[in-house]
């Protein structure tokens, strides 16, 4: 097989990669090692008709590619319904919003906030969040705080350090955007499912897109790439690799790349997170509460949101993370989702107990993602802060969510990273390569 351009990985940001060089005629192909395109993104049917995001979902205030993309594909956007504070619970009893456990927490979320925008002082490099969460005053704060981060990050906090906390909180633009619903970073939803965008772009694609072809290997030589797959080789002139540095460095290279890629490749990891959703016949709720968003301090820790769409149905999402969306490995599926939904019992009553369906994945064992939501540094490596390094190592460009220069992270991110990316590619070829020649039905050049 031969082709101009080869993108490897079919998530939001090759797929956009992808997209921009077959719009401009140029022969492109994109090689997914999953059995699906999407990426992190990831959207199922659920037997009331609804589409359920078990990936991906939130369009976030300014995310402005996000918003156009969602209009252009021809699917509805919507806000969400959410308060102003969530309710943060911890066995049957609400946290009071003015006593000493919220106001310990404001106190250190604005600290670290200052910090973040001042510079964060030399001992936070070898300084976990776990060690300075110690430092708090109050179990229950400290819990808070740590469910907080958790879901915020994926992180294992015994290994993230208050440094690259800091870094992430200042690139951002603060706790506030990062953990808010309302005029932050989960401010919309689509409703026919964030992972339909993936789904129509690879369908635009159409025969480009080639699932279950996993790269292990790519040769740079004077007259070209060559990347090795399963299924065979891919001759290629230019590469785009789409795919987050951890994921990435299970890709052979020849010559070796510069150590300051190999050093970013081994300095991250993907974050650990689980996702839940429960669908109802209806939003029933709503009859009794102005909303559904909750903080749950026990075990596991977890976030609650109401994501239903507009028309119904009603849609519970959960989000479990870090270390404890890995304790949930090893428990049955009904344990997971009576671990999740009995806590809200007192709550929203228990009618919770009974939804029509229940969908759920655990992102850190999926073999072809890795985890979520982006990759992280790991302590004292000086690498994988965001925006990660996407500088060209010859025929090779670098794209995904985390070489973004604003968003990194997020999707709005992915795209924007694809945009640059095909853009680097169609500056850096000659003219001669455009439109050369269109892949055949059965993906052969």
């Amino acid at each position: 097989m031969s082709t101009t351009v080869a993108v490897v990985g079919a998530g939001m940001s090759g797929l956009i990669a992808a997209r921009s060089l077959h719009r401009r005629g140029i022969d492109v192909l994109v090689l997914e090692s999953a059995d699906r395109p999407g990426g992190r993104m990831m959207a199922e049917t659920s037997p009331l008709g609804s589409r359920v995001d078990l990936g991906g979902q939130w369009v976030g205030h300014g995310h402005h590619r996000f918003t156009a993309l969602a209009d252009e594909l021809g699917t509805t956007l919507f806000a969400m319904r959410t308060p102003k504070l969530p309710d943060i619970v911890q066995g049957s009893r609400r946290v009071p919003v003015l006593g000493p456990t919220m106001l310990t927490t404001g106190a250190v979320l604005l600290m670290w906030e200052l910090r973040s925008r001042l510079g964060a002082p030399g001992r936070w490099d070898a300084q976990t969040v776990e060690a300075r969460l110690g430092k708090v005053p109050g179990r229950q704060a400290r819990r808070l705080l740590e469910v907080l981060v958790e879901v915020s990050t994926t992180a294992d906090l015994d290994r993230y350090s208050m440094r690259d906390f800091a870094g992430m909180v200042r690139f951002q633009g603060g706790l506030t955007a990062m953990m808010s619903t309302k005029g932050g970073a989960q401010e919309g939803l689509i409703a026919e499912g964030a992972g339909t965008l993936p789904e129509r772009l690879a369908a635009e694609l159409g025969p480009r897109v080639l699932t279950g072809r996993r790269v292990t290997s790519i040769q740079r030589g004077e007259d070209g790439v060559t990347l090795r797959t399963a299924a065979g080789a891919v001759r290629t002139a230019k590469v785009i690799v789409s795919v987050p540095p951890p994921m990435s460095a299970r890709i052979s290279h020849d010559p070796p790349l510069p150590a300051d890629r190999t050093a970013l490749e081994q300095g991250t990891y993907m974050g650990s997170v689980y996702k839940a959703i429960a669908v109802y016949e209806r939003p029933f709720w709503r009859d009794q509460r102005e909303h559904a968003e909750f903080m749950l301090l026990d075990d596991p820790g977890v976030a609650v949101f109401d994501t239903t769409p507009p028309d119904g149905p009603g849609h519970l999402c959960f989000l479990v993370a870090g270390a404890e969306a890995r304790a949930l490995d090893g428990r049955e599926p009904a344990d997971r989702r009576q671990a999740l939904l009995g806590p809200l019992v007192p709550h929203l009553g228990t009618g919770v107990l009974q939804p029509v369906s229940w969908h759920e994945k655990s992102w850190h064992l999926d073999e072809h993602v890795g985890g979520g939501y982006a990759a992280l540094p790991l302590p004292g490596s000086g690498n994988g802060r965001l925006p990660v390094p996407s500088g060209p190592v010859g025929d090779i460009h670098w794209a995904g969510t985390e070489t973004a220069s604003e968003h990194a992270g997020y999707i709005e991110g992915a795209i924007e990273a694809g945009e640059r990316a095909a853009r680097e590619v169609i500056e850096s070829l000659p003219s001669s390569a455009a439109a050369k020649r269109e892949p055949s039905q059965d993906g052969t050049a």
